[in-house]
């Protein structure tokens, strides 16, 4: 129960994390601007309307190659052999030949740098055996995730009937991919680059590498019917925002509509890691094998704020005199409780446990009992 109201008082926290109703002078339909750490959506327009993502896509075929990689299962310099399905890719690609050997590094700075679709298929043949059972993990993935409003059908994202997702779905899948794997920055920052010793150049789709500060990526897809997409990600001051931007009606609206996003969520928020002004000291424990427990702050304590909030919070904690054992680790014992310069609540983060005590035993018990009366003769 305990474990339990600690857990609520987290999710009461990001319920309350202020976001402002304001509009921003987007030429795209569809748009979202989340911060990664927390998951917020900072701002928001049409953004569970269904439309075909294009080759953003490729953000959960990376998220998904990804996750092999870091779970042990692939490794970056493993060879991929290329299939004829993969070769047989239109659209955007490095001419993968069938039979021809990459490294799974190559590939995916071939997805992340020229959105190569023959490269997106062979790592996807490769981590799940063929194209549709990567697809079938794509979509369970999507739905472990909450992204209800996604269908995907391929890894590549060429058009194909049914094969949808949203604004929401795509910033979802992009904070999982940045927030867990950060790796994918070693390919999604990269402006110019070559494959095959030097035979094969790439030059970055998303623009913003270049031109945006902060730029981290990361991935931009585009076709006659889904119009101009992209999902850019970019960090300053520590925190790294999403900008979601759908169905735009050219490549320079969108990056425009993402740049007008990131803007205004770096003018208009701060992450503010939140400490106690002074040490948690141990709390006496009643009973207790051991005489006192540390309190620990919980890790969720990084605060997405309004920057005009951020300057002036005060802290107050807020523990008992001491507590009954026995105590678990994780125990929620108080509360560290934030306001602002006008005194509102901006949040209360529990205070918990950071070890165990077991209630002492009767043969312990005794003992105590016989110390004190022999220090008390």
């Amino acid at each position: 129960m305990k474990r339990f109201l600690a857990l609520f008082c987290l999710c009461a926290l990001i319920l309350t994390v202020p976001t402002r109703a304001v509009e921003l002078n987007l030429a795209a339909p569809s748009a979202v601007l989340m911060e990664k750490e927390t998951g917020t959506v900072l701002y928001a327009k049409d953004e569970h309307t269904q439309r075909e993502p294009a080759s953003v896509t490729k953000v959960m075929t990376l998220l998904l190659v990804m996750e092999a990689i870091d779970s042990g299962a692939l490794g970056y310099d493993d060879y991929v052999t290329g299939s004829a399905h993969a070769a047989s890719m239109g659209g955007s690609q490095i001419w993968l030949k069938e039979g021809e050997q990459m490294t799974v590094r190559d590939l995916l700075k071939a997805v992340c740098v020229v959105s190569g679709n023959d490269a997106a298929v062979a790592l996807g043949e490769h981590v799940a055996g063929s194209e549709d059972a990567f697809v079938e993990k794509m979509n369970a993935r999507a739905a472990e995730l909450g992204m209800a409003d996604t269908h995907f059908v391929n890894c590549s994202g060429l058009p194909a009937d049914g094969h949808l997702t949203s604004a929401h779905d795509i910033a979802v899948m992009s904070r999982e991919l940045i927030l867990n794997h950060p790796d994918i920055r070693q390919f999604t920052t990269i402006w110019m680059d070559s494959l095959r010793d030097g035979e094969s150049m790439l030059v970055n789709t998303n623009k913003l590498i270049r031109f945006y500060d902060g730029a981290t990526g990361l991935k931009t897809g585009s076709t006659s019917s889904a119009g101009y997409n992209v999902s850019a990600t970019a960090e300053r001051n520590g925190m790294e925002l999403i900008a979601v931007v759908m169905k735009g009606s050219t490549s320079d609206a969108r990056f425009a509509d993402a740049r007008t996003l990131l803007d205004y969520g770096f003018a208009t928020y701060a992450l503010v890691t939140v400490t106690p002004d002074a040490a948690l000291t141990p709390l006496p424990v009643n009973l207790g094998e051991r005489g006192a427990v540390q309190p620990v702050l919980t890790k969720e304590n990084t605060l997405l704020l309004e920057k005009s909030t951020a300057g002036g919070l005060q802290k107050e904690v807020a523990l008992p005199e001491s507590v009954d054992a026995p105590v678990s680790e994780g125990d929620r014992l108080g509360e560290l409780r934030v306001t602002d310069a006008a005194g509102e609540t901006v949040a209360v983060l529990p205070i918990l446990a950071g070890e165990s005590v077991a209630h002492v035993g009767w043969g312990q018990m005794f003992r105590r009992v016989l110390r004190t009366a022999f220090c008390a003769e």
